[in-house]
């Protein structure tokens, strides 16, 4: 199988997987927090006031479970991309060598952003969107050239100045509200982001590990039956 059919089909078939696994068990952990969060943001808004008409969103239910599912897929297919290319990158991974992979990558697309900007509950203030988007896509940059740096560069001096990128946003800090209130309770908040941060973490995982043991056994494949040019 050519290089490039190997990496696509690899990230396809794990990132689908992976993220409707975290659907599912988001549908159990993370939906129950948002509705009741939801019912906090709504309670005291008449239906007929005009103001407080939104944009579209999907139906609780079928229909909010299935476009929850279906951005989970998609999520996980595009992190599935910059997963496999690193393999490909680093040649064969081991799929204990995936779990460390899935781990640097929660740790740069969650983890250190959470840090400045945790998840987020309906009713939660936050900063401009602007400078949020701005400030995450940054840290998300920085973590990963200082991860990089950490894991593959010899030299102490290097290893110390990717620890410094690292930091960097958060010695800046994270764009924060004038006010920070938040209509669900603090205790609900918390656990959002406890259990946000958990599930994400697994799913890092689950990415890492189905990356590198359907790479590998595609390269295996390939080595076995070449195709006949």
């Amino acid at each position: 199988m050519k290089a490039f059919n190997r990496l696509l089909f690899t990230a396809l078939v794990a990132g689908a997987l992976a993220g409707l696994f975290l659907a599912a068990i988001q549908h159990f952990t993370i939906m129950p927090m948002l509705f009741e969060a939801e019912s906090y943001e709504t309670g005291g808004v008449e239906e007929s006031d005009p103001a407080a008409e939104e944009a579209w969103a999907p139906e609780d239910g079928m229909e909010r479970t299935f476009f929850t599912a279906l951005n989970s897929a998609i999520v996980g297919i595009g992190f599935g991309l910059l997963l496999t290319a690193a393999y490909a990158l680093r040649g064969r991974v081991s799929w204990r060598g995936g779990i460390i992979w899935g781990l640097a990558g929660f740790a740069a697309f969650n983890l250190a952003p959470a840090i400045g900007l945790p998840p987020e509950l309906p009713g939660d203030a936050a900063a401009g969107l602007g400078e949020r988007q701005i400030w995450w896509v940054l840290t998300v940059i920085v973590t990963v050239v200082g991860l990089w740096i950490i894991a593959f560069q010899p030299k102490k001096s290097l290893k110390l100045f990717g620890v410094a990128l690292i930091l960097i946003p958060h010695i800046v800090g994270a764009p924060q509200p004038e006010v920070h209130e938040s209509l669900a309770p603090a205790e609900l908040r918390t656990m959002f982001i406890y259990t946000s941060l958990a599930t994400n973490a697994i799913f890092w995982m689950v990415l890492g590990v189905l990356c590198a043991v359907i790479y590998n056994r595609l390269g295996n494949n390939s080595n076995q039956h070449p195709v006949a040019t």
